[in-house]
């Protein structure tokens, strides 16, 4: 289960509250809400939760009452959007739907234009209704109905939010809110402070593909314009990190998390931070460890790259992390290590690689002999860069006798006749790059096939005269 304990049910998280003789559904044990928490305003003030009785009646739009009634409209606005509705009856409560929905868009576009500078109490208050909304408690995952170990899942398949009508305009809001010139960072970090930031990174977890992009997009934003919040985010994101490695490897915004940090890391100054090297180490390259990497492989293999092109004395560091976690009997996670390690060695400048290159040439060596003709192909691949071909041709004393029995093994007898022609091209390279080293080594191997035949031979004697003594006792 998410987090590690049952997900509420819907009878256990909703309340129903007589509204205009409709019922609304107002929500009182979601997980973070702001509805059951408080949101600090700097002196520690408490919000209560929101009403669960009364009446939504249509309010006024800004344009139609005088500027100095503005602000109190924006009030009753804020209070009127802290109803929450039962979305899984559509016929429910649709007169009451839709004046929420109005009054959702209004305070956008209020917050939008800048017309009039928003108090602080009503920024207080905004903040309160932002959280009610958004900070609730997910229902299950799809694996955790079914039980199913993968977390893959097509987009056509994904879960969609059914209150997304509202909750669209509550984050549009929040992001008008945070980007708009007229927010003071200095006010505005009393109500978005550590808390809720801790909460906006819970709500990643949500199966929504379209409010985890709003949640990446905000996120950016806090990250952007809050700077006395950045360390805290990537430790928070650290800590998510860790989470999924080593406890759940169930999260369904890490794809997202890691699209922000690629950016972040892209702004890096050099030289870089020993901080952010830990990172590197304890968190980023782990994360290739999980099973369901191949759902945020794409923005993971971003975020490396951009640490080796950074500082390319990095290069061998992720180089032996990705040999540490390189799978044994997943074909398809060895064709994207396959594809990042290319990435990452175009980046690899010669000193970094004379020191990984060892056990590098060993494991791509066992790759080029897959019997999967799709992580032979990617690995033969390597040889079509020209900057990895320079690395290997200034190294081919050290990396010709490591791959030459592989390259030999596929010559004589691989199964996929496209591995076979490209072994072939690569096995001319290595001649016209160097034929004395070639025939060195065709030399050793041939050596070495004929001392293994000899041995081979020995052992079979061995174990007939074992079998002839034991018939012989028999008998006797």
């Amino acid at each position: 289960m998410k987090r590690g304990q049952r997900k509420p049910s819907k009878t256990d998280t909703e309340v129903s509250g007589s509204v205009s003789g409709s019922n609304v559904v107002v929500n009182h044990a979601s997980r973070g809400a702001a509805a059951s928490q408080q949101v600090s305003d700097g002196g520690g003030a408490g919000v209560s939760a929101p009403a669960t009785t009364g009446t939504i009646e249509a309010l006024p739009m800004f344009r139609d009452v005088p500027v100095s009634e503005r602000q109190q409209l924006f009030l009753r606005k804020c209070y009127v959007c802290c109803f929450l509705f039962d979305f899984s009856d559509t016929l429910k409560s649709i007169k009451e739907k839709e004046i929420k929905r109005l009054n959702l868009v209004e305070l956008v576009d209020y917050v939008q234009s800048g017309s009039s500078k928003i108090t602080e109490a009503n920024q207080l208050e905004m903040i309160r209704m932002i959280s009610v909304n958004i900070f609730r408690c997910l229902p299950p995952g799809v694996h955790e109905n079914t039980g199913a170990v993968s977390m893959e899942a097509d987009e056509d398949e994904a879960y969609l939010e059914p209150s997304w009508p509202h909750l669209q305009l509550v984050y549009e809001l929040l992001l008008r809110y945070i980007i708009s010139t007229d927010t003071d960072t200095k006010v505005a970090k009393r109500f978005i402070d550590h808390s809720f930031v801790l909460k906006l990174l819970d709500m990643f977890d949500t199966e929504d593909p379209r409010e985890r992009e709003y949640l990446k997009t905000i996120l950016h934003r806090i990250y952007g314009k809050f700077m006395v919040h950045r360390p805290f985010i990537r430790k928070a994101i650290n800590n998510i990190f860790y989470q999924f490695i080593y406890e759940t490897e169930r999260n369904s915004g890490i794809a997202e998390l890691l699209e922000i940090l690629g950016s972040i890391i892209n702004g890096f100054a050099l030289p870089m931070k020993e901080e952010h090297k830990l990172f590197l180490v304890r968190a980023l390259i782990p994360l290739h460890k999980p099973k369901p990497i191949a759902m945020y492989h794409q923005q993971l293999a971003y975020c490396i790259i951009q640490f080796v092109e950074k500082d390319n004395k990095l290069a061998d560091t992720v180089i032996n992390g990705l040999l540490k976690y390189w799978p044994i009997t997943n074909c398809q996670k060895e064709v994207l290590f396959l594809g990042e390690l290319e990435e990452v060695l175009e980046a690899t400048q010669a000193t970094e690689f004379q020191r990984c290159m060892v056990p590098l040439f060993r494991q791509l060596a066992r790759c080029l002999n897959s019997p999967h003709f799709q992580v032979a192909e990617r690995a033969l691949f390597m040889w079509n860069n020209e900057h990895i071909v320079n690395l290997i041709a200034q190294n081919r004393t050290v990396i010709l006798p490591i791959i030459f029995e592989a390259l030999e093994t596929n010559i004589q007898g691989h199964w996929n006749p496209a591995v076979h022609g490209l072994t072939s091209n690569i096995r001319k390279m290595f001649m016209e790059m160097d034929s004395q080293l070639f025939e060195e080594c065709q030399r050793q191997h041939a050596e070495k096939q004929a001392h293994d035949k000899t041995a081979q031979d020995q052992r079979q004697q061995t174990w007939q005269r074992l079998e002839d003594g034991a018939v012989v006792h028999q008998i006797g």
